[in-house]
């Protein structure tokens, strides 16, 4: 590709042309300064054919030798044609280093130019806009282009929530980003956007950006009032196959447990006692959905998930808490009425198993394998422990084991 090079006062020509020595000192009457205008031109328009005696420059002591001549007045010209010509960045660098130093502030960011309240108000249209169904069919409040770019709008408005965490005050940023990860949940359940996984689509890694949350709240507000926040969005949010709807993928292969993150942030004992008592409390002013068919139950369909996405950080408080002076945790968290199914069952056999009641354990353990006979877990529970299990578990311990057996291929 030629590009042609036009200097004030002469005809245009070839950058090839210019990038000759021979050419550049016969380009019209400017002379030396021409020629220095016309490599400087090229450089700017491509710099990948400039040629080596071109492309040369000064290291630092090379640098401080050429300054060495100029004089004072010299050197402020320079400053200030670097100043009026340069990009932003070079005008806020020089700005910063001519304030005073008592009256220097920080560079400037983008961090800046985003207004956290406006920010969770969009964020709130946003949403109502999605949940009334206007990104799904005609809707004269979201334009046809808006539809098909509503994954552009949803990175925008969850990097200004991002951004918004920076802010000496965070609580609306924080409620932006937290009303954003609450509508992504639902995304895997519900057809709000014609995608047949928004959460793939949007590119939301949604562990990570529970992590940038949590981690600015334990920031300013100190661990307290991050258990007790952290806690109920840990209760809500977790889980154990991604968020999303594939489970695989770009995303799902970069996305962690909040268990996993959750766990970073409880460094010593008194952190898992605190976060402990939180969690149930959580746990306590849940109020589960009454049922809307009598043929079946909602509310014991939502425990049972509820429990199954939480087994593995119920095992954790087990190992933690048991023969210690907090071991009553794990006897609320037995018996509590926000949890059930098969994974409470399990817990309990567990726990029977770590207090010495073998038989319990064994009871407990059969009941769970009847609802999951094919369970990993229970089965390999069972097993360590010796207790019966009913026909169907029995049946794929035996596959199991016959596929164990089999060479590999």
């Amino acid at each position: 590709m030629w590009l042609l090079v036009s200097l004030p006062g002469h005809d245009p020509y070839l950058a090839s042309d210019a990038l000759d020595p021979q050419k550049l000192a016969q380009s019209g009457s400017g002379g030396s300064g021409t020629s220095s205008a016309v490599v400087d031109s090229v450089r700017v328009a491509c710099p990948d054919r400039l040629p080596w005696w071109a492309m040369e420059r000064m290291n630092r002591e090379q640098f401080y030798t050429a300054m060495a001549n100029l004089g004072e007045d010299q050197l402020r010209k320079a400053l200030w044609n670097l100043y009026w010509r340069g990009a932003a960045p070079v005008r806020e660098r020089i700005e910063a280093e001519l304030a005073p130093p008592e009256s220097r502030a920080q560079p400037r960011s983008k961090v800046a130019s985003v207004d956290p309240a406006a920010v969770l108000h969009e964020v709130g249209d946003f949403i109502a806009l999605a949940r009334s169904g206007a990104y799904m069919a005609g809707d004269r409040r979201v334009s046809r282009t808006e539809r098909s770019r509503w994954r552009f709008t949803f990175k925008r408005l969850l990097s200004e929530s991002r951004q918004a965490l920076l802010a000496p005050d965070n609580a609306a940023s924080a409620a932006a980003l937290t009303a954003l990860l609450d509508f992504s949940c639902r995304l895997r359940d519900y057809d709000y956007f014609h995608s047949p996984d928004p959460v793939e689509a949007a590119g939301l890694v949604f562990s990570d950006e529970v992590a940038l949350l949590w981690g600015r709240i334990l920031q300013q507000e100190g661990f307290p009032v991050f258990a007790k926040v952290a806690a109920g969005q840990f209760v809500r949010w977790e889980s154990p196959y991604g968020w999303t709807r594939s489970g695989f993928g770009r995303i799902g292969e970069k996305e962690t447990t909040l268990t996993d993150v959750l766990v970073t942030m409880l460094p010593v004992p008194d952190t898992w006692v605190t976060f402990a008592g939180c969690y149930l409390t959580a746990l306590d002013e849940l109020k589960s959905p009454a049922p809307r068919s009598p043929s079946r139950n909602y509310s014991d369909l939502t425990r049972d998930q509820r429990t199954r996405a939480l087994a593995r950080w119920h095992l954790m408080l087990l190992d933690r808490f048991i023969d210690t002076d907090d071991e009553d945790f794990l006897d609320r968290l037995a018996n509590h009425p926000e949890l059930g199914g098969p994974e409470l069952t399990y817990f309990q056999a567990r726990l029977a198993h770590r207090r010495g009641d073998t038989d319990r354990a064994g009871v407990l353990i059969h009941e769970s394998l009847s609802k999951l006979p094919g369970h990993e877990g229970f089965l390999d529970f069972a097993q360590e422990i010796g207790a019966t299990m009913p026909a169907r578990a029995r049946e794929i311990t035996t596959e199991r084991r016959r596929y164990q057996q089999l060479p590999p291929q």
